[in-house]
């Protein structure tokens, strides 16, 4: 178990340092949207385009970076007391946010999964089985049977209109990671609780 453990931690946490360390530069890139946006509003036709994609690499830079910070422990906490526990004292407390922020994160998954299977154009209340069918599609009859499974397109209501669905499948996709790592960060709690090290 210890193996399998340290393992997992050892996977996760590099898979999430890695994609933090590539996803930090994403401050460069809304930082040169906005000022193109700026640029092509003084000189220019102002770009359509410009504020809607500053908001989806946002969301981008925050959700996939939010791993990445949770293993460097930079999230905000109330250090009053907590500075002054122990260490098996903090691992305690900490298992247990963990464990909600687990349950928390479980219920962010499920509401983006079911709003990215709205924005593919499924209606319905059962989101899995949509999915399921739509992979089966695409296994069995390639792109185009997959295509007759989707419904409507949501598209923003915004002039440029983009569609919504990748800024979305970028959500599933970072609270999937940030779930992995809210894993690890308990699987490391225990590890302090009993004295060891992961």
């Amino acid at each position: 178990m210890r193996k399998a453990a340290c393992l997992y931690v050892r996977l996760v946490d590099g898979f999430n340092r890695g994609l933090g360390r590539i996803i930090m530069w994403g401050i460069f890139v809304m930082a040169a949207i906005l000022l193109w946006s700026s640029i092509s509003k003084t000189f220019f036709n102002p770009s359509l385009w410009t504020l809607e994609v500053a908001q989806f690499a946002m969301v981008a830079y925050y959700i996939l970076g939010g791993p990445y910070s949770v293993q460097l422990g930079s999230n905000v906490r109330m250090d009053l007391f907590y500075a002054e526990w122990s260490v098996k004292k903090k691992a305690w407390v900490d298992a247990f946010t963990v464990l909600l922020l687990i349950f928390y994160l479980g219920v962010l998954l499920y509401g983006a999964l079911n709003s990215t299977a709205y924005s593919l154009g499924y209606f319905g209340k059962e989101p899995f089985v949509f999915y399921w069918d739509l992979i089966v599609a695409f296994v069995t009859g390639g792109p185009e049977a997959a295509g007759e499974k989707l419904g409507y397109i949501e598209r923003s209501p915004t002039a440029w209109r983009p569609y919504l669905w990748p800024v979305k499948f970028v959500m599933i996709f970072g609270f999937f990671l940030m779930l992995l790592q809210a894993v690890s960060e308990l699987l490391k709690d225990i590890a302090r609780i009993k004295g060891e090290t992961i």
